[in-house]
């Protein structure tokens, strides 16, 4: 996703670009809709708790939870060849946790005991020992809560280099091929992992995942490694027919999905058809949504923005930063919204609003700082030079 330019050697990516920073703004209108949703499911754990609900976030949320991380490794995914290109498996590696897990190392012994902090003062309990603020003590709330895509993405990259170094030989498999063998994959692990009582996540001091969806991660990274070495988007398609059909009927599955889906907490205990035809239903058109939006929102930025433009350039550029530091962001100004009158609809959209401004107003200053900093030590050293010479 998140760590190289989008780009070939011959063609920059300007589409992979700005669909990534759309999906880190849409991550941002899902977490925001965690303050405001009205089952209660996030209260327990979430940054802030806000006691003004309302349906949209939550029905928001449930659609942006079907795509968001899938289509963030699936960038990740294609960029991975162009990063290992030129490099040994060393400066692979070097590359990667310089630009992964150093953030990662900064952020959860700072960003998450800010996030606890945020969360017992927004629910009036006394602060604890400093000792319980970190993600792995026993005072742990969520783990690494949002946190845990830059481990796992690490990891992901670790298993390419793996099998790239190898040489295992792997048989030729098209696009077609690969997109049916994913989803297949994909549909029976997860309806599996439902039946057989295994939902629910991992959380160790480092690697963080979700059961029932990191297979679904680690297919969808692998399948945009393939789309890099096909060159599937080397040129655009000429048809649309595809295209229009898709839009078309994208609205289906994920209609069946929410509906099987929210209905065991409208109705607890009770079944449409039975237990296990249900959970199959709800895994099988998961899948037929998760490819439908995924293709989707693809096709459509590499249709229509595939290009670059200043105020693309500056979002893409702090879209990485962003993505880590919101959570924190979104707490602080939730915050601010708890205990006003404002009707909870309006609270939610001016936190997503607010959010992805101050975010980026964040991240933007600190890189001006840093290049300037740069700028400074450079020219500096070149005066050191000048005057012994």
């Amino acid at each position: 996703m998140i760590e190289e330019k989008a780009a070939t050697k011959h063609n920059r990516m300007y589409f992979l670009d700005n669909l990534r920073t759309v999906i880190i703004i849409l991550v941002i209108l899902y977490h925001a809709g965690g303050v405001y949703e009205g089952t209660g499911m996030w209260a327990s754990f979430w940054i802030v708790d806000d006691p003004s609900t309302n349906n949209l976030s939550g029905i928001f949320g449930l659609i942006i939870d079907v795509f968001v991380m899938v289509t963030m490794f699936f960038i990740s995914g294609y960029l991975v060849p162009i990063s290992l290109k030129n490099k040994n498996g060393w400066g692979f590696l070097k590359a990667k946790f310089k630009r992964l897990m150093i953030p990662w190392i900064i952020a959860v012994f700072t960003l998450i005991p800010l996030y606890k902090v945020i969360f017992l003062y927004s629910r009036n309990l006394p602060q604890e020992h400093w000792t319980s603020y970190f993600h792995f003590s026993s005072g742990n709330i969520t783990g690494q809560s949002w946190l845990w895509f830059l481990p796992l993405l690490f990891a992901f990259n670790i298993l390419y280099l793996f099998f790239s170094k190898a040489k295992i030989r792997t048989p030729n498999i098209s696009l077609k091929g690969a997109v049916l063998g994913t989803f297949l994959i994909g549909f029976v692990y997860s309806y599996a992992m439902d039946i057989f009582g295994l939902r629910g996540w991992t959380l160790t001091p480092v690697l963080d995942f979700q059961h029932e969806r990191v297979l679904i991660y680690l297919m969808f990274f692998l399948l945009g490694a393939l789309c890099f070495k096909l060159k599937v988007f080397n040129a655009k398609p000429e048809s649309k027919k595809l295209y229009n059909i898709v839009n078309a009927t994208s609205w289906i599955p994920i209609t069946v999905y929410i509906f099987f889906l929210i209905f065991p907490v409208l109705s607890p205990g009770s079944y449409i058809f039975s237990r296990l035809i249900d959970r199959l239903i709800v895994w099988f058109f998961f899948q037929l949504s998760l490819f439908s939006i995924v293709y989707l929102l693809i096709e459509s930025f590499w249709r229509y923005l595939d290009k670059p433009g200043k105020i693309w350039n500056e979002l893409n550029q702090n879209s990485y930063y962003v993505y880590i530091i919101h959570v924190v962001v979104l707490g602080g100004i939730s915050l601010i919204l708890l205990n006003t009158a404002i009707p909870s609809i309006l609270k939610y959209l001016i936190l997503i609003v607010s959010t992805v401004l101050v975010s980026n107003l964040i991240i933007s200053l600190y890189r001006r700082a840093a290049s300037t900093i740069k700028l400074r030590r450079t020219n500096g050293k070149e005066g050191k030079f000048l005057g012994e010479s």
